[in-house]
């Protein structure tokens, strides 16, 4: 962060947060209220402007916080409709955000660090490596920022209706700030997302995954991208750390208890290599025991990698076998990939530029 920077960022609390600094500044704590109004259900970022707060408060907020977010450095839109921002952080770090509009709903994918330690073989964002974690208010600058920009929505009340924790970085790798930052994306006096509407994506931190379900149970989607470890620990080296056989475990855990959850499984499609009809048997039988829907997603291809995309008959005949054996699978419609945007391509900006080892990282 900044080391000038010495306001608080109002974005970096959540509401009992900012109850805590408002009793600091001698106020009722019932403040925290209007104020996270403010600040997330209306955007505001004058505080001149908020005018249920009293003049001292106001003034004295001005003097002691500020409402800090990323600078949006660019501003992309896709054909489709999609659209991409580039924001610029302290320091000369840069993530990218992308939103995906459908009719009836509006999904924003936000990214949780500069890079990613994961090093999955595949990615863009692991080619750039890994700078730092994001803070809460970074996390949630990029929803605050979206929803500024974003017009209405003629069909919907909203346009940002979902979140997914699918962009920059390993999620369960900033524990912390990001379910701080969730908390404000499911308060009613924020954004008013229920937990079905926001989604957390691991490539399968298991200790994390059992904390989330704990702290904060979500929608979770897993990486899994293969059927059986020795392929997977090439593609998502952290399978190394905690194989198939633990991560689903821990997906049974997160679900227990309520027969209407599902975890969603990732599974990108790259050719020749774990599109074959047998492999769509080997991960049908392998998630038979789960409670699951597997999302099939058609590679985008990544410059200097070398991977290619399965050609369409070949993803067909993939999610084919897999319906054939009883489970729910959807094939993931590109979008974005024109500006970069689609899943596996956000690059962002890297500074200083970090390469990784091949260590993979221990959570407990």
């Amino acid at each position: 962060m900044d080391a000038t920077c010495t306001k608080t960022n109002l974005l970096d609390l959540d509401r009992p947060g900012l109850a805590g600094l408002l009793t600091q500044l001698g106020e009722k704590p019932f403040r925290a209220d209007q104020l996270l109004q403010w600040l997330h259900a209306r955007g505001c970022d004058d505080f001149a402007a908020m005018t249920n707060l009293s003049k001292a408060l106001r003034e004295r907020l001005a003097q002691e916080a500020e409402i800090r977010v990323p600078e949006v450095t660019a501003d992309q839109q896709a054909a489709d409709g999609t659209r991409k921002w580039l924001l610029r952080l302290p320091g000369g770090s840069a993530i990218e955000t992308v939103y995906i509009p459908e009719t009836r709903r509006g999904t924003l994918c936000v990214s949780s660090q500069v890079g990613c330690q994961l090093n999955c073989s595949f990615c863009q964002t692991a080619q750039q490596g890994f700078n730092r974690n994001l803070s809460v208010g970074e996390i949630l600058g990029q929803m605050w920022t979206a929803s500024r920009l974003l017009p209405p929505h003629a069909v919907r009340e909203k346009p940002i209706t979902n979140v997914v924790f699918m962009g920059m970085g390993e999620p369960l790798l900033n524990f912390d700030n990001v379910v701080a930052a969730i908390r404000v994306l499911l308060d009613d006096l924020a954004y008013g997302l229920s937990k079905r509407r926001v989604t957390v994506s691991t490539a399968g931190v298991v200790p994390m995954i059992d904390r989330l379900r704990e702290e904060c149970p979500v929608a979770l989607a897993v990486s899994l991208h293969a059927p059986d470890d020795a392929l997977r620990d090439e593609l998502v080296p952290l399978n190394r750390r905690y194989p198939i056989a633990e991560l689903l475990d821990a997906c049974r855990r997160y679900v227990a208890g309520d027969d209407r959850r599902r975890v969603t499984f990732e599974y990108t499609l790259l050719a020749g290599v774990n599109d074959h009809p047998a492999q769509a048997r080997a991960l049908a039988k392998l998630l038979a025991r789960v409670p699951a829907k597997v999302n099939l997603i058609p590679y985008n291809p990544v410059a200097g990698l070398p991977y290619e995309t399965s050609p369409p008959e070949a993803v067909a005949k993939f999610r084919d076998e897999v319906l054939r054996h009883g489970l729910v699978a959807t094939v993931r419609k590109t979008r974005g990939d024109g500006i970069d945007g689609a899943c596996g391509q956000l690059a962002g900006k890297v500074l200083p530029r970090q390469r990784r080892s091949t260590h993979v990282p221990v959570v407990v």
